[in-house]
């Protein structure tokens, strides 16, 4: 039974503000830093064998200290990424509230794709291979870190637990947070469970 450590990336300055998605160049800002490096204190006793992140920087930025301190490599992984947002990338989410479109991301996110982009079942289908490829080649009981996106964590743990996919959105993921998932056999040994440690803000 593999354990994966679904990590969400730590703080950016978009969070809360504007639909990153896939832009380049979104770099944690100094809180996200300091989320990151207490993520790494935290997880220090655990035998991670493995540590996985999306190729978005802000991704990468919250695995590298995890990694330095259990001296491994951070592998970036495609099917980690956040949804494609397509032509809504780079809005502010004051905007997209406002859209037409916003009702049906919420109501029936299971008929809906961003314009030019990615639907959520597609993605949901991607981030669920790319967990599955990693559980059928680790060994029982191996713990493997993936550092990802708020959405694609809650599409993947309403997958593992069976949860329609109209009602993922009811899942909390948040920024800097661990969420545990045991698998055995494709599915939940049991429930996830969601750390989300409290990060002062620090000096340095």
């Amino acid at each position: 039974m593999a354990v994966l450590f679904l990590i969400r990336h730590a703080e950016n300055d978009m969070v809360g503000k504007k639909l990153a998605g896939r832009l380049p160049g979104v770099h944690l800002n100094q809180r996200g830093q300091a989320q990151a490096r207490r993520l790494a204190a935290e997880l220090a006793q655990i035998p991670i064998k493995a540590i996985y992140a999306s190729p978005l920087d802000r991704a990468i930025e919250t695995a590298e200290p995890i990694a330095r301190v259990h001296g491994l490599k951070v592998e970036t992984l495609p099917g980690l990424l956040e949804i494609d947002f397509g032509s809504w990338q780079g809005k502010r989410l004051k905007r997209l509230k406002e859209h037409r479109l916003w009702k049906d991301v919420q109501d029936q996110p299971s008929e809906f794709r961003f314009p030019n982009g990615e639907s959520f079942q597609e993605a949901q289908q991607r981030i669920v291979d790319a967990l599955s490829a990693i559980i059928e080649t680790s060994e029982e009981k191996d713990a493997i870190v993936c550092v990802g996106h708020s959405d694609m964590i809650r599409l993947a743990v309403a997958h593992f637990l069976g949860m329609s996919l109209d009602n993922f959105q009811r899942l909390r993921i948040d920024t800097a947070s661990v969420t545990v998932l045991n698998i055995h056999h494709g599915c939940l040994a049991f429930g996830p469970i969601n750390l989300t440690f409290d990060f002062p803000q620090e000096n340095d």
